[in-house]
């Protein structure tokens, strides 16, 4: 810390050159951070996903329904302790801009399981109570200003009623919040019974089953028997862990996770070579100055601890000061305006942010900083 005053002195030295390579490298940052936002938001529920469910879905694509009578004979294979089926409603609430989750559930197995999802007492036994019953999750409901007791009409793409009418009325009786971060709360959630009596073609056909097991360790193994009881079947099947799943099904539109590595990857190349080329020459600017220093006592250590002291405190205002920018914009909310319905910096993202800052730091200064070391008093004073 006593030598924090040189650092910041020669960091001042040149200031338009400091400014820049600062901004560079807090710009780096707001796209690791921001970009981590966006993956996160991509894989959403993959981290929270549990280990002891299964999705069951038709072998040929999500797309293609299952028999509703396949629950029973799920649920009587061994190592199977409950199956519960949803479907892909597909519907928009008043412009096709304003896209959502929609599923016809059965309410009680639902929830059962999943115990990630939070609803009230009160909340729950409206919707039991309440053949046209919904509810929403928090993200949604605050996106388009619902509150308990609203009248949601929400217009088909797919399911048409009885009639051909399109549009479909459902009351707001709940809205869940989620038990932890990744869990999605944006879906709308209304019962399977009204839907399945309301409907004008699909009767007894659902679109996927969620299945608990007893023993996540035999996965593989239940997921094989639940295959092979349908083999051969006109409804064929695939069974496969939901992380699995959830992580397959954000593969569609591409490899995230590849995407936004190889882009930050780059800006941190380009970075590190601006930070270097900063600081090599900061150091042979002051040539005569380091070897002041030496001789007036500084050890090569001395020097070199300077020098990366001065990379550190660089790379360090321009990481910090990018990384809270990229906080402060997700703060802001989803910048698609629903289709990221979990949009957040997860906190290992941070501390590897704080990581790269150090090897940053570490990386631009380290070859300046060792010249520095090396540098000998005599020749560099007859320069």
């Amino acid at each position: 810390m006593k030598y924090l005053y040189l650092v910041w002195s020669n960091l001042k030295r040149k200031k338009l050159r400091t400014i820049l390579t600062l901004l560079s490298i807090m710009v780096a940052f707001m796209l690791f951070g921001y970009l981590g936002a966006i993956k996160q938001a991509f894989s959403q529920g993959i981290d929270v996903a549990g280990i002891d469910r299964l999705i069951v879905r038709h072998k040929v694509s999500i797309i293609q329904l299952l028999p509703e009578a396949y629950e029973s004979r799920i649920e009587q294979i061994e190592g199977v302790e409950d199956a519960v089926h949803q479907t892909w409603f597909g519907g928009v609430y008043q412009k096709p801009s304003n896209f959502f989750a929609q599923m016809p559930v059965k309410p009680q197995e639902y929830l059962e399981m999943y115990p990630e999802i939070l609803l009230s007492d009160e909340d729950r036994e409206a919707w039991l109570n309440t053949r046209s019953g919904a509810i929403a999750g928090r993200t949604t409901a605050e996106r388009f200003g619902w509150k308990v007791g609203d009248r949601i009409p929400i217009n088909a793409t797919i399911w048409t009623r009885e009639g051909g009418e399109t549009t479909w009325e459902f009351d707001l009786v709940g809205i869940y919040d989620g038990a932890e971060k990744g869990v999605d709360t944006t879906q709308f959630l209304f019962r399977y019974d009204f839907f399945h009596e309301s409907r004008q073609f699909g009767q007894g056909q659902v679109g996927w089953y969620t299945v608990r097991i007893s023993d996540p360790e035999r996965a593989a193994e239940t997921a094989a028997q639940i295959d092979a009881e349908f083999a051969n079947s006109p409804y064929e099947t695939k069974a496969e862990p939901e992380g699995a799943f959830l992580q397959a099904f954000a593969n569609q539109i591409g490899d995230v996770g590849f995407i936004m590595m190889s882009i930050v990857a780059a800006v941190f190349f380009t970075i590190l070579l601006v930070a270097g080329n900063t600081m090599a020459y900061a150091v042979r600017e002051r040539t005569n100055e380091l070897a002041v220093l030496k001789a007036l006592g500084f050890t090569d250590r001395g020097v070199l601890g300077l020098v990366l002291g001065e990379s550190l405190v660089l790379a360090g205002l321009g990481g910090v000061s990018g990384l809270a920018l990229a906080w402060l914009l997700v703060s802001l909310g989803d910048p698609s305006n629903g289709s990221l319905p979990s949009f957040f910096i997860p906190v290992n993202n941070l501390l590897t942010g704080f990581v790269l800052i150090g090897l940053t730091a570490l990386v631009a200064g380290i070859l300046p900083a060792l010249q520095a070391q090396r540098l000998r008093i005599a020749d560099a004073l007859r320069r």
